[in-house]
């Protein structure tokens, strides 16, 4: 698996941006990517350190339009926790 089909895209909220301070870092990633490939992909694109991740599994929501029925496609989130001594990610910043 390649590693920009790992990671999807950042996450970015106000609890997120909280924790950007702490040097955590919210990514969606692959459903089926686990945290050895999330943590060697993150490192791969950006050229830091990574000391944790941790994983979240959304489930996809029940969804209905008229009388056609269906599911919200499930999701993965990653958060990523970096060494004291990695810089932090300029992706955020702005």
């Amino acid at each position: 698996m390649n590693a920009r089909d790992v990671i999807k895209r950042p996450v970015i909220t106000e609890r997120s941006a909280d924790q950007m301070e702490e040097k955590k870092y919210t990514f969606e990633v692959d459903v089926k990517a686990n945290k050895t490939q999330i943590k060697q992909a993150l490192e791969e694109i950006f050229d830091i350190k990574v000391a944790k991740v941790n994983t979240l599994n959304y489930k996809g929501k029940f969804r209905r339009f008229g009388r056609y029925t269906g599911f919200k496609p499930s999701r993965k989130k990653a958060i990523v926790t970096l060494t004291p001594d990695s810089q932090e990610l300029e992706l955020f910043e702005s």
